[in-house]
């Protein structure tokens, strides 16, 4: 019978990860235990991935409130400093602002708006605009904010996240004074100090600042290094990390590029068949009711071995059909599309007949489909196996 599945993703049940823990050979058992459990077949060129949340906690890969709050010192002078451009988020910037906090005597606090980077909106542009506020020229402070529209809550979760954030700045006992505006330059006004807290912008925020003189740092120049036998991330700071508990957050993991490889490398061993292994955070993609962008991290995969480099290159099955074909039908249609497919040229950039594909990196998409198979809550399954992803339309 001919084949008719093409690609599956598959959520693996996995022990509860500890620090030091071998991953390697808890990944391979898990994956391969469930293929003799659930009965199904394992393929060359099958797709291991595993969450970036197992792979910082097998490394200890943590620091506290105490370790972020003294690289800010070091970095930062422990005076007044500007905070901008954070995302509102408990997960993701809660216990950082703490520790931020500790290492200063006041911070302004300087949000975007109507929303934060990954699209978790204070207001909306209709509201805006009904107030007749400009976000790309009016700069409010806190008051003028409340006074314009309340104290709305966040849709999803129901937190005033400007009340939130100045509680935690005050609680570590730091001055908090809060502004909204949408140009970095803008801080500039208040101090000369500057944190700049956004993600995917960063390095243009921090150009523009250097260039009008600031001293400015990232997220991602916080915690380079172990700051008394802490976890640190030399490349990304403190993007990609998430609350762990009140003190304490897991950093992104770092130095991982040897456990793909190693992974692969033992399903190999194992089974016969050659995977292709990655590490992934957030998936890319954008909530199309709450307008969320889903990637608070710095990127989707930070590592993944050689065959997951680069991006699709299909043709459009329906492009072939309306167009090139649209005389036959059937078997006949069938056959004439399988047989241009496997005659497609290697690099379709540019071409008609890849019009409509989906032009990302092979990372970036498995890690979305990972990331909403795993989910982020007690499904259980950190590690996901996707099968028949390099697979097409002429795969028996």
């Amino acid at each position: 019978m001919a084949r008719l599945t093409g690609t599956v993703s598959r959520g693996i049940r996995c022990p509860i990860i500890k620090q030091g823990d071998d991953l390697v050979q808890i990944v391979t058992n898990a994956v391969i235990d469930a293929s003799v459990a659930d009965e199904f077949p394992l393929h060359d060129r099958d797709v291991i991935s595993i969450t970036e949340s197992i792979v910082g906690r097998a490394q200890g890969n943590y620091c506290t409130v105490d370790d972020i709050a003294e690289d800010v010192r070091r970095k930062l002078g422990g005076q007044d400093i500007g905070v901008i451009f954070p995302i509102t988020s408990r997960n993701r910037f809660s216990v950082l602002l703490t520790g931020i906090a500790k290492g200063a005597k006041k911070i302004y606090l300087m949000l975007s708006y109507p929303s934060d980077e990954v699209g978790n909106a204070f207001l909306t542009y209709d509201e805006l605009d009904e107030k007749g506020v400009d976000p790309y020229n009016d700069v409010l402070s806190e008051k003028e904010y409340i006074e314009l529209f309340g104290e709305p809550l966040h849709e999803f979760t129901g937190v005033n996240y400007v009340k939130y954030y100045r509680e935690l700045i005050n609680n570590a006992g730091c001055e908090c004074e809060i502004i909204f505006a949408n140009q970095a330059k803008t801080i500039l006004r208040y101090t000369n100090n500057v944190l700049a807290c956004d993600i995917h912008t960063r390095n243009r925020t921090k150009r523009i600042l250097k260039k009008a003189g600031a001293n400015v740092y990232g997220l991602d120049d916080i915690m380079t290094e172990s700051i008394n036998g802490s976890g640190y991330n030399e490349k990304y700071g403190l993007l990609g990390s998430n609350k762990a508990t009140e003190e304490t957050v897991k950093l992104f993991p770092r130095d991982a590029q040897g456990l793909v490889e190693d992974i692969q490398a033992e399903m190999l061993r194992r089974t016969g068949k050659h995977f292709e292994v990655m590490i992934y955070g957030d998936g890319a993609f954008k909530d199309p009711q709450g307008k969320i962008w889903e990637l608070a991290d710095p990127v989707v995969s930070p590592f993944f071995t050689e065959g997951l480099k680069g991006t699709p290159n299909e043709v459009k099955i329906k492009y072939l059909a309306d167009n090139d074909f649209s005389e036959l039908k059937g078997e006949e249609l069938k056959e004439a599309i399988k047989e241009q497919i496997k005659k497609k040229d290697s690099n379709l950039v540019g071409k008609m007949i890849s019009e409509g594909t989906t032009p990302r990196q092979l990372t970036d998409l498995i890690g979305s489909l990972s990331d909403l198979t795993s989910g982020s809550g007690d499904k259980g399954t950190p590690v996901v196996l996707v099968q028949g992803y390099f697979d097409n339309y002429t795969n028996e």
